[in-house]
C-alpha cells in the first residue's frame, strides 16, 4: 500500500444514524447528500473494513461538503473514528476516540463543493484501527462553535467521504 491511497469511500446513501441530533438526507439537483444545520451539531456514522492492504499509517478523511446558501464564512467539522475490533468491543455502547477537526470554508458560489480534509496520526487518534478490522467514522458539524469557529447559519451538506492513508 502507498501513502496516498484510497482506503474507503462513504456516501450519504450509506449513513446509519444515530438516534438523535443527526444529518437528514435530502437531494440537492438529484445528488443525494447529508443536511447539517448550521444551529445544532449534528452527526452522521459510517461503517466500513480497514482494507488488509493498509500500510499502518495514518488517516486523512476527506470531506466533500456544499452549503444550502451560504457563500463566506467558517464551518467547523469532526470526525471520530471508532475501532470495531473481534473479541474486544462490546457493540452494546459506544467507544469513538477523540474527535478530530478542520474548518470549511464556503465556494464563493452555492453549489460549488469545498474539501475538508482532517488528519489522524497512527495509534490512539484512530482508536487504534489496524488493517482488516472492522471501523465507524462519526461525522459532526460543530454547528455551535465549541471546538471551533462556526459562523454559517445555513444547512451545510455532505455529498461524500474519501479515507486515505497518510
Amino acid at each position: 500500500m502507498a501513502t496516498g491511497d484510497t482506503l474507503a469511500i462513504f456516501t450519504p446513501y450509506q449513513n446509519e444514524p444515530p438516534s438523535a441530533n443527526y444529518a437528514t438526507l435530502d437531494l440537492r439537483n438529484g445528488h443525494p447528500v447529508l443536511d447539517f444545520d448550521g444551529a445544532t451539531d449534528e452527526e452522521a456514522v459510517f461503517t466500513g473494513i480497514l482494507p488488509r492492504h493498509y500500510g499502518g499509517g495514518g488517516l486523512t478523511i476527506y470531506l466533500h461538503v456544499m452549503f444550502t446558501s451560504a457563500t463566506s464564512g467558517n464551518a467547523y467539522w469532526q470526525v471520530g473514528i471508532e475501532r470495531m475490533d473481534d473479541g474486544t468491543l462490546d457493540l452494546d455502547a459506544d467507544s469513538f476516540a477523540a474527535f478530530q477537526g478542520a474548518a470549511g470554508n464556503p465556494n464563493a458560489a452555492s453549489g460549488i463543493m469545498t474539501l475538508v480534509t482532517i488528519t489522524f496520526t497512527a495509534g490512539a487518534q484512530m482508536d487504534s484501527l489496524a488493517a482488516g478490522e472492522m471501523f465507524r467514522l462519526k461525522i459532526r458539524r460543530d454547528a455551535d462553535g465549541t471546538a471551533g469557529t462556526d459562523d454559517v447559519t445555513t444547512d451545510a451538506e455532505l455529498v461524500g467521504i474519501e479515507v486515505k492513508e497518510t
